[in-house]
């Protein structure tokens, strides 16, 4: 006999998380479903660890053409290209760099601050309640910048976000190494954006999320989410069923919409991660973002975590050092570490569409079905916060922004 619930969430990374919490906030009783049997264990283990409060313009496609050439040659060391998985993503990345252009990055825009202005409080509800105050970090983050120019369009990349309420400070070189004096004085300037909330341990945090969901009488179950099938009036995964499903799936979702016959033009930006040792009594209070390298340096429980741009790949193509090894020195370059601490590199794949939108809302061709996915590089962000919208849709309840842009049917 199979156990009955009102909605079954599939995975356990930081979006379904959030999205297990806000039905359970509304009176529904949830199971959580996941393959590894813990939270945060795949994609949402290894990002930076910053709950974003500024990301109003997604990371976009280059538009010129020196860019592009840079881009395809593997020579801007933000991105790299793996060139034998190019006729797969040629289409998705298509559109993106269609959805890259001015007026469609803009209203991207307009979506995304739609719930990232929310994001940080809504982090914040769920932290006070699951006690876990002690993970998290206030005072931000900062972007570095090596030359006047670099540091010219990082200003007025961040006065583009100034209308959208975003707060940030402009530090000369001296601001700079007083906040953080051991990174390189060959540094010209940085912004930092004081609000955003940073976490020593995403894992740990995820692991906090669940005991909450867990000790409000949510049900947590190892299973396969490609099993899922429709059963009688709702939906079942093994002997788990319920009225309603979510599909949380991140980089996973993909696969599993397809087989419903909802096809999108998705594709993923893989990134990688190493911890390293400081070196000395070198010391990092905030997380460091490299612009005109394109890697971040941010401090956590295992170490100063290196984390990478974008690998444009197939999901399951093998793992690759070599993006990380073409940043490392970079990171020499501004900052002591020392010895790498993991035995390789961590990879995992972000999840997304060519507007750098998610998909929230439901499956319109199968009742019961819906979607929460493709959150870009901000699923621990926007996790909750998706999450609580999807939650108002499914309960009939007034959402606290218009659903529209994140509806499957943008894409046809």
């Amino acid at each position: 006999m199979a156990d009955r619930f009102d909605a079954l969430v599939l995975g356990a990374g930081f979006v379904g998380l959030g999205a297990a919490l806000a039905l359970q906030a509304r009176g529904r009783s949830v199971a959580l479903v996941d393959r590894l049997g813990v939270a945060a264990g795949e994609t949402s283990f290894g990002n930076s660890g910053i709950v974003q409060s500024e990301a109003v313009y997604p990371y976009t496609f280059p538009r010129r053409p020196a860019e592009l050439l840079a881009a395809a040659l593997n020579r801007d060391p933000r991105a790299r290209i793996r060139h034998e998985a190019l006729p797969a993503l040629a289409p998705a990345l298509w559109r993106y760099f269609q959805a890259s252009a001015a007026g469609p990055r803009a209203r991207s825009g307009q979506g995304l601050r739609a719930l990232v202005a929310r994001a940080v409080a809504a982090h914040r509800e769920l932290i006070a309640a699951a006690g876990a105050g002690a993970l998290m970090r206030e005072g931000g983050w900062i972007k570095v910048f090596r030359t006047q120019a670099g540091w010219a369009r990082g200003i007025a990349e961040a006065e583009e976000t100034r209308s959208f309420g975003v707060a940030f400070e402009v530090l000369d070189r001296d601001a700079l190494r007083a906040r953080e004096p051991h990174l390189s004085a060959s540094l010209v300037g940085a912004v930092q954006f004081g609000d955003p909330l940073t976490t020593s341990d995403p894992n740990a945090l995820g692991r906090a999320y669940l005991d909450l969901f867990v000790a409000r009488g949510g049900v947590f179950r190892q299973g396969d989410a490609a099993t899922l099938a429709p059963s009688g009036e709702g939906w079942k995964v093994g002997e788990i069923a319920a009225r309603e499903a979510v599909v949380a799936l991140g980089p996973w979702s993909e696969p599993l919409a397809r087989r419903f016959g909802y096809r999108l033009p998705f594709f993923v930006k893989r990134g990688y991660h190493m911890h390293y040792a400081p070196r000395g009594n070198a010391g990092l209070s905030r997380p460091v973002l490299d612009y005109e390298r394109g890697y971040l340096i941010t401090p956590m429980a295992r170490g100063l975590r290196l984390t990478t741009g974008a690998e444009f790949a197939r999901r399951d193509d093998p793992p690759s050092s070599a993006h990380l090894d073409r940043v490392e020195p970079f990171a020499r370059e501004i900052y002591p570490i020392a010895e790498r601490r993991d035995a390789a590199p961590w990879m995992g794949s972000r999840p997304c569409l060519p507007d750098m939108l998610p998909v929230i809302g439901k499956a319109p061709r199968h009742k019961g079905l819906w979607f929460d996915f493709a959150h870009q590089h901000l699923g621990l962000t926007l996790g909750p916060i998706s999450g609580r919208l999807l939650a108002e849709i499914m309960t009939s309840q007034t959402p606290f922004t218009d659903p529209a842009p994140y509806a499957l049917g943008r894409f046809g």
